[in-house]
């Protein structure tokens, strides 16, 4: 419990910038991506691939530019097509592994387009400063209730061979609490409640996806954390897994319902 207490306070400045929005909100969006993206890379470093680091750090910066001088949303694929162009001269020039390549721009989506859509929530119309703030209200309310209705009443294993202490029981505690903690919120600001529901219904079980494929990735590269930035609690990545996950399905899913 102690490191979920600690995980929620280092996303505490993150939420300070969302409050303020604008330029300070794209600037540590930058620093996110980058921080994210290289512990991505190193993992994969671990055991024996070269991603092309500086290609995800050159579409980090074009998201950067694309969200600063809110260029139309087209620019982020004209982005990702130019960054794949030259990984691809890249990979001819130096005849590099292709699966380098692979590495490198599914640390590109896994990162930097997932997080983007934090950003872009907040700046979908009005209410996008409110509707920013499920993303975290649904993966903090899953990874919470989870860990203690699984402690409590967990008896049947989830996936044990990818995390072999989540259980049945915590995940749907998850689901429930995710669903509460939502319609909670949307019913104090006012919000549209279908929509909300079926955030908070469907969204704890991408976040909860978030957490495993994580979990996954750390497995196949034979690592505990993705990184160091907070001693004996790993990385950014660490700590945003189920955060990545969830962001585009929130952005999704009120888009489709235009709210």
């Amino acid at each position: 419990m102690k490191q979920r207490i600690i995980s929620s306070l280092i996303m505490l400045p993150l939420l300070v910038f969302l409050y303020v929005g604008g330029g300070p909100l794209y600037c540590i969006g930058l620093v996110v991506m980058a921080i994210g993206l290289h512990e991505f890379y190193t993992a994969f470093n671990n055991i024996g691939h070269s991603p092309i680091k500086e290609l995800g750090y050159l579409y980090a910066i074009m998201v950067f530019l694309i969200n600063i001088f809110s260029w139309n949303k087209e620019s982020y694929a004209v982005g990702m097509y130019l960054t794949f162009v030259i990984g691809i001269v890249y990979v001819l020039l130096h005849r590099a592994d292709v699966m380098d390549l692979i590495i490198t721009f599914s640390g590109i989506f896994y990162v930097c387009l997932c997080f983007n859509y934090i950003i872009r929530l907040f700046d979908m119309g009005e209410k996008g400063y409110l509707y920013v703030w499920l993303i975290f209200i649904i993966s903090f309310a899953t990874d919470i209730f989870a860990y203690f209705i699984g402690r409590r009443f967990g008896s049947h294993k989830l996936i044990p061979s990818v995390s072999p202490k989540k259980t049945i029981e915590g995940s749907m505690g998850g689901v429930v609490a995710s669903v509460v903690f939502s319609v909670l919120f949307g019913l104090i600001f006012k919000l549209q409640i279908g929509p909300i529901f079926l955030v908070g219904l469907l969204g704890s079980a991408v976040a909860q996806m978030g957490d495993l494929i994580a979990s996954s990735i750390k497995r196949y590269v034979g690592i505990k954390d993705f990184g160091r930035l907070i001693p004996g609690h790993g990385g950014i990545l660490d700590r945003f897994d189920s955060v990545l996950l969830v962001a585009p399905y929130v952005y999704l899913i009120l888009s489709l319902f235009a709210v």
